[in-house]
């Protein structure tokens, strides 16, 4: 079995096996292949920015048909293309020189191999890789939002739909004050969107200057050139931010400020996951059946919320993922050293968790109904949590001890709405408090919960 054959039946992790179908569009992105494709497109926009810089004058302008065959060779670039890199990189054992090898030998035959000696022109290795790794993210990002925002969509549009559907709140597991089904997932929204908002504000840095930063080799060629300012421009190309202070290597602030943010919206996400699970298992939600489902190979009977606990198990993965590297990538000795190279190449199986843990609670989440039967049956069960309006009305009157005796009539006690009820009638309080205490039931005491859902 030693010449076993890679597919999704013999990968060694899900992500290329059980969920690969799931995954294409960041295989695309995170992949080896995504990786080399997008080196070149950086090698490519550098050869532009210095053609185009009028003190380079051996660079010289490119023509029209010289910036076509190099949209070309870019928007081109495939599998078979990476591939051909690979086979360079067998020889040279070095990546990124490959693709300088692979560029050059593109241009052969062409106007282009004049300027052959400008593709990797001054640059360090990291200057194409960083840049690369920030396109990758950027990419990544759109892909992963998609998702994330559909999730939270969905969710809106149930709290939404629940916004009035009475419910047992459960502090410490216990009853507790009433609120509503919807603006419990209101608060999810409203989590998920902040969080959403932070991962959105975060910059994505990259730098283009040089084996240690400081634009050596870039001076000693050509002394009279603004480098820092030709290589911003090249980096604001692609929609990043130059970092003007590095060593060799950018110092990847940036992606663990983006990992702690995606961290902290799948910490949001997993939290949403255990209430509904929680909300399932107290029958609060039922769960659509699909048929030809299994839930247990030996209870028939079993709807199992299999969605919600799939997606908690993939977000703890994502997380490790995300965690340690937004610790570990931002510390590298002196100038540089080579444990940021290989951590970054996991980039994609923090997205690749990721997605799959958001696929997996959108497809939960369509699949759940409301049972407004049970959420009435508990809340009739719990007339003790009027106690406190009670107490608290009381207060507002000024009688003596109020808190102490609802305590003393509830605590450790079930209460029913009759002894509840001959309890307030004995009170001395102004009319229309009483009466509003005497007309309130455990379903209708959700304060302001309809309003603040419709405020997500």
């Amino acid at each position: 079995m030693n010449d076993l054959p890679f597919d999704t039946l013999t990968a060694l992790g899900p992500l290329d096996g059980r969920y690969a179908a799931k995954l294409t569009p960041l295989r695309l992105i995170f992949s080896e292949y995504g990786l080399i494709q997008r080196r070149v497109r950086v090698e490519l926009a550098w050869l532009r920015a210095l053609c185009a810089e009028p003190g380079i004058p051996e660079a010289y302008p490119l023509a029209p048909e010289e910036e076509h065959l190099m949209t070309a060779m870019a928007d081109g670039f495939s599998v078979e293309s990476a591939r051909h890199v690979k086979s360079i990189e067998a020889t040279t054992n070095h990546d990124v020189k490959a693709v300088e090898y692979f560029i050059k030998e593109k241009f052969k035959g062409t106007s282009l191999a004049a300027r052959g000696e400008f593709v990797h022109f001054a640059c360090t290795s990291e200057d194409i890789n960083n840049v690369a790794h920030a396109l990758m993210l950027r990419d990544g990002l759109v892909v992963l939002r998609a998702a994330q925002s559909a999730a939270t969509e969905s969710l809106a549009a149930l709290a939404h739909e629940w916004r009035g559907a009475a419910m047992l709140a459960r502090t410490h597991g216990q009853p507790a004050s009433p609120t509503t089904l919807g603006k419990e997932l209101a608060v999810f929204v409203h989590r998920l969107r902040r969080q959403a908002a932070a991962i959105d504000a975060v910059a994505l840095p990259a730098k283009l200057n040089g084996a240690v930063g400081n634009y050596n080799a870039h001076v000693a060629a050509y002394p009279h050139v603004d480098w820092p300012v030709l290589s911003r421009r090249v980096l604001e190309s692609f929609g990043l931010v130059q970092n003007p202070l590095t060593t060799q290597i950018e110092s990847h602030d940036g992606i663990a400020e983006l990992f702690d943010a995606l961290a902290r919206w799948n910490t949001v996400l997993l939290d949403l996951d255990r209430d509904i699970w929680s909300y399932i298992a107290m029958g609060y939600l039922g769960q659509r059946t699909i048929k030809g489902e299994v839930g247990s190979s030996t209870m028939p009977h079993k709807v199992n919320p299999i969605d919600f606990e799939n997606s908690e198990g993939n977000l703890g993965v994502a997380n490790a993922l995300l965690e340690h590297m937004a610790r570990k990538l931002p510390v590298s000795r002196l100038q540089r050293d080579l444990t940021d190279s290989t951590v970054l190449r996991n980039m994609g199986l923090a997205f690749g968790y990721s997605l799959v843990s958001c696929h997996a609670t959108s497809k939960g989440l369509g699949k759940i109904t409301l049972n407004a039967t049970r959420l009435a049956a508990d809340l009739d069960h719990a007339w003790e949590v009027l106690a406190e309006p009670v107490q608290t009305v009381m207060r507002k009157a000024g009688m003596e001890n109020p808190y102490e005796r609802l305590k003393e009539m509830t605590r450790g006690h079930k209460l029913d709405a009759e002894t509840l009820r001959s309890f307030i009638a004995t009170l001395n309080l102004p009319h229309d408090d009483k009466q509003r205490l005497l007309a309130l039931t455990p379903a209708a005491y959700i304060g302001l919960a309809e309003k603040l859902t419709d405020k997500m």
